[in-house]
């Protein structure tokens, strides 16, 4: 049977083909060649487009690399602000060998080096060698010290309060300036390596004049890590301070404990956490920041113990209260403010009250719980210092020196006196910082779902 029957019965039966009834002079009277074909539907459809990148390459010294326009690009792109790190950088730092290790390693390596087999040539054969080893001996000393720069962060993108630790641990500036020199003793190392091996390999030389070639490049090389390998023993130092700096969980509840200093803050961070710090009857005795850990209810809680605060500007201050402050302005804890009325610590109950008024209104912001230590010393009349005047008309300084701030825990660590009580009101107290601390976690999650 014909097509065109098939397709519309009412069309008498033709041997043609389709081309032919396609065709306008083949086909039958009233044929309408639309009515063969099927109907060509239009649908609106959605177009998507991904932009191909395409990378231009040209062959250098045998190996594939990008063009300037190609290099131009990716600088462009990597100008973007770097993220903030969260804490704990210090415990991410590469191991850094001594720099005795790094010249005594590179250069037992270098000269295990040998020529290429298959040189006859004795001459060749010895500039060959000489090159290689010095290029050897270059890249052993070059390869560790780019390692430190790279993998030590850049001071600008760590968290707050670790660029804090940095600049009053080690002295601002100082941790740029050794990076700083070990960068250019790597540039040094690799401008006179490759220098020497250049001249090493020089058709004209003798074997003779290669071997002296190649003892003297491996001598310059070991003149110069030596007079500035200084840099990497100093860098080393840096590492071991930086790694002994408390690990702080910022998702972890944390107490910090404040004063002045010689108030008792070490002997109740030893009391309530696992915290071990140095108790002496001198000031600052806490030459850093402490940590020690609580397990309440199985629930985890830091402690920290931080240098006493004097009565003066912040100007004046020096880098051991400045770490106290750091603590209170970049991590969110609460704080545990220790008074001593007794007269012990050193520092006077109304320097200790302007110092305190001082610290509440800065951070106000923060959950706070006072607590009088060593109430076993008191006695019924307050204890003036000779250098206060104890007829000033300050009602608030006259309570304070009965009393304390108002709601403030009298404890005794010797006699145990309200520990119990500050145990459980330091169990409150984390319990609503660590929710807290998930709010706020909630509400930057939002505000990232909504951006």
């Amino acid at each position: 049977m014909a097509l065109a029957s098939l397709l519309n019965p009412g069309y008498p039966v033709h041997p043609l083909n389709i081309c032919d009834l396609l065709s306008s002079d083949n086909a039958p009277a009233g044929f309408v060649a639309s009515e063969l074909l099927p109907q060509r539907v239009m649908h609106p459809n959605l177009c998507f487009c991904q932009q191909i990148q395409t990378t231009a390459y040209e062959i250098v010294n045998g190996s594939y690399v990008p063009t300037a326009d190609t290099k131009q690009a990716s600088k462009t792109k990597d100008t973007g602000p770097m993220p903030l790190e969260a804490v704990g950088a210090f415990q991410k730092l590469p191991m850094v060998m001594p720099s005795f290790d790094i010249l005594y390693s590179a250069l037992r390596k270098a000269k295990r080096i040998s020529a290429t087999k298959g040189i006859a040539n004795a001459a060749k054969r010895e500039r060959n060698r000489g090159a290689k080893q010095l290029d050897a001996l270059m890249k052993e000393i070059a390869v560790p010290l780019r390692t430190y720069k790279e993998n030590f962060p850049n001071k600008k993108h760590l968290h707050p309060y670790e660029r804090s630790l940095i600049e009053l641990t080690l002295g601002d500036g100082n941790y740029e300036e050794v990076l700083g020199k070990v960068d250019t003793l790597r540039k040094k190392v690799v401008s006179v390596g490759k220098e020497h091996a250049s001249l090493c390999a020089k058709v004209s030389l003798s074997k003779r004049e290669a071997e002296e070639r190649l003892t003297e490049g491996m001598k310059k090389i070991e003149e110069i890590f030596n007079h500035e390998g200084k840099a990497v023993d100093e860098l080393l130092n840096i590492a071991k301070i930086l790694r002994a700096m408390p690990v702080v969980d910022l998702e972890t509840p944390t107490l910090c404990l404040v004063g002045a200093p010689n108030v008792g803050k070490s002997s109740l961070v030893r009391l309530l956490s696992t915290g071990k710090p140095e108790v002496c009857n001198y000031p600052f005795t806490t030459r850093g920041i402490l940590m020690g850990h609580i397990t309440l209810s199985y629930q985890n809680f830091q402690v920290t113990d931080t240098p006493g605060l004097l009565r003066r500007h912040d100007e004046d201050r020096n880098n051991l209260e400045k770490l106290t402050l750091a603590v209170l302005s970049h991590l969110p804890t609460a704080v545990l403010y220790v008074h001593d009325l007794s007269g012990e610590c050193g520092t006077s109950p109304s320097d200790q009250f302007i110092i305190y008024n001082e610290m509440k209104e800065r951070f106000a912001d923060h959950l706070w719980l006072d607590v009088v230590s060593k109430c076993d010393l008191l006695n019924d009349t307050p204890v003036v210092f000779i250098t206060e005047d104890s007829n000033a008309d300050n009602f608030e300084l006259a309570k304070y020196r009965r009393m304390g701030p108002d709601g403030a825990i009298r404890v005794s660590v010797k006699s145990e006196a309200g520990i119990d009580e500050l145990k459980t009101r330091v169990h409150e107290l984390l319990v609503t910082q660590s929710a807290r601390i998930k709010d706020s976690e909630s509400k930057e999650e939002n505000h990232e779902v909504l951006r």
